[in-house]
């Protein structure tokens, strides 16, 4: 899946590599952060606008709460592609 960038016609892969399916949780979880920072890359597309925010939402207790809880969906969603992981 992709969306689009900051360019006109540029798109974002929003699933690196094109796959949900890993081989362990911990590669699933890494994925899953992955795509969380690609969402919010697609969302924000421009870089400095992330770093001007940074210093504010970096020391919100909330706004990493937020963060965790997208992180958390993201690895729901792999996870259950995985088939909690296959035996």
């Amino acid at each position: 899946m992709a969306a689009y960038g900051a360019n006109k016609g540029e798109t974002v892969e929003l699933i690196p590599g094109g796959t949900l399916i890993t081989a362990t949780p911990e590669e699933g979880r890494a994925l899953a952060m992955l795509m969380a920072r690609k969402s919010i890359g697609a969302i924000q597309p421009d870089a400095e606008v992330r770093k001007s925010l940074r210093p504010e939402y970096s020391t919100s207790a909330d706004s990493l709460t937020g963060a965790a809880h997208v992180v958390a969906i993201e690895f729901a969603t792999v996870a259950a592609a995985n088939k909690y992981w296959r035996k």
